[in-house]
């Protein structure tokens, strides 16, 4: 279990960074687990970027 969700805490940050290693993915015991890591990591990345686009454009609505 430890494994696991260090794989996916590796994941996480690797996918909130825009990477992703082949050789921690393909491992077949920590490898799913490090998969979905870095796909939650993308989606808060992702999530990070929009909530800041939205509060500029908010921000320049109330401005102008």
């Amino acid at each position: 279990m430890d494994d696991a969700l260090a794989a996916y805490g590796t994941g996480h940050a690797d996918g909130m960074a825009g990477v992703r290693d082949a050789t921690r993915a393909e491992d077949p015991q920590t490898g799913p687990d490090y998969l979905v890591g870095v796909g939650d990591g993308q989606m808060a990345a992702f999530e990070e970027a929009l909530i800041a686009a939205v509060r500029r454009a908010m921000g320049d609505k109330l401005d102008g």
